[in-house]
């Protein structure tokens, strides 16, 4: 009776303990680089197919970098939008919208989207580069 006992409190306590689910998938974390001359303003990037891969990175200086936002997946490509001030008129800049059927998933990584605007007429932002800062470490 008494080893039933301990078989059933360890089963029961390995059971209980809870490991952080990472994948490969992700997480990832993500920054933008702001390639232009403009300040990047409310700038809303979206990662993945899933609804939690969207975030407000906030306004991004000429030629500066946003902070580091994580996310459960990334892809090479993201949808990217930010507002830009030209001649006195903020206008809705963005890259479009991106089907990520097929693509592969950056992984477990820190990167940086390096973007830029290579449309001014039709408000198209693009991806310039994507960059691997460095492996995401994770406890």
């Amino acid at each position: 009776m008494k080893k039933v006992f301990i078989l059933t409190f360890i089963i029961l306590a390995v059971l209980a303990c809870k490991k952080t689910k990472f994948t490969p998938e992700g997480p990832t974390d993500v920054r933008i680089k702001n390639l232009t001359d403009l300040t990047f303003n409310e700038v809303i990037i979206k990662t993945s197919e899933n609804e939690e891969d969207v975030d407000t990175l906030g306004n991004v200086g000429p030629n500066s970098y946003s902070e580091y936002f994580r996310f459960t997946k990334a892809y090479p490509k993201a949808e990217i939008s930010a507002m830009i001030n030209i001649g006195g008129t903020f206008s809705t800049y963005s890259t479009g919208t991106v089907d990520f059927t097929y693509m592969q998933y950056l992984g477990q990584d820190k990167i940086t989207f390096e973007v830029w605007i290579s449309d001014p007429d039709n408000k198209k932002l693009e991806i310039f580069n994507v960059i691997h800062d460095e492996p995401l470490v994770l406890k």
